[in-house]
């Protein structure tokens, strides 16, 4: 089957880590476009402007989002007005109501969206919610703790409106949870702590419905911890490194230690997605970072510079 054309747009250290390599390695794609503002990737064509892009290559016919939130929306609705399907790197977007605006354009021109959420493929993702599926759950804590400045090293983007702070990362753990529990949970209360000179949170603590808890972190140094841990009737589970390793009743029992599958899993799902006409939209774990900060309580502490 021949490989699907596509454009990369926001070439940074998400884009240069896990999408090309995960692009390069596929023989169901071919990068034919990249759109940034800097960055771009040794023998593709590179725009600093979508409009001229898509008016270039009209091969291409699936457009990757790899920007920050804010500016997403207009580049996914671009894209889609010009008939490409539009794959959106997590979160899906700034607000909830643009991504229900993409989706509903998207079904309008029989385009595919789908909403990525690459902790959902880490390796030991899909056997930890088999293992839950027909348990009750009487406990969950999420640990996910890790050093911004090694993540997002001088972003800035991260703590303004719109940047999501802490839940930049904690969207994955919960992107994990709404996956794997067997029941729907629902945000009970929550705290935030913002650094006095920024206008997003840098950790959180958030209790849901279910005896759920969670802990973001994002000034973690040294090693760095992304835990979810699960006590039922009939035992226990825990994911670690990110949902790729899991331990049932405290014994290793399947996994990888590695990120680097997740990537391509994302880009094999686009692919058959596109195929098969299909989209995917799923907003729940955004929908938990919206509460939280509707009902979060804020606590002021220490400035953060990078």
């Amino acid at each position: 089957m021949a490989p699907l054309t596509l454009a990369l747009v926001g070439i940074g250290k998400i884009a240069v880590d896990q999408h090309v390599p995960a692009l390069a390695a596929s023989a169901d794609w071919r990068l034919g476009a990249t759109v940034s503002r800097h960055g771009t990737v040794p023998g593709v064509p590179a725009y600093t402007d979508m409009a001229q892009m898509l008016d270039a290559h009209p091969e291409v016919s699936v457009v990757s989002l790899a920007l920050p939130p804010v500016p997403r929306f207009a580049a996914a609705k671009a894209a889609l007005l010009a008939g490409r399907h539009v794959m959106l790197e997590k979160p899906p977007g700034a607000t909830l109501a643009e991504v229900h605006a993409l989706a509903a354009l998207a079904a309008a021109r029989g385009l595919t969206l789908y909403t990525t959420w690459h902790s959902r493929m880490a390796h030991a993702v899909a056997p930890a919610k088999a293992w839950l599926a027909d348990k009750t759950v009487t406990k969950a804590t999420i640990t996910w703790r890790e050093d911004v400045r090694k993540w997002h090293p001088g972003q800035d983007w991260v703590f303004e409106p719109g940047g999501m702070g802490v839940f930049d990362p904690g969207i994955n753990a919960l992107s994990i949870m709404t996956h794997i529990l067997p029941d729907p949970v629902h945000l009970q209360s929550a705290e935030l702590e913002f650094p006095a000179n920024r206008q997003t949170p840098i950790a959180a603590r958030l209790s849901f419905s279910g005896n759920v808890s969670a802990d973001f972190d994002w000034r973690q140094t040294g090693p760095q911890t992304w835990d979810i841990q699960v006590q039922t009737p009939q035992g226990s589970l825990a994911l670690r490194m990110g949902g790729n390793v899991l331990e049932i009743d405290g014994q290793p029992s399947g996994g990888a230690n590695s990120l680097m599958g997740e990537y391509p899993a994302l880009y094999a799902r686009m692919a058959e997605l596109v195929r098969q006409g299909q989209s995917e939209v799923d907003l729940t774990p955004m929908i938990h970072v919206a509460d939280a900060l509707t009902l979060g309580r804020r606590i002021q502490t220490e400035d953060f510079s990078f």
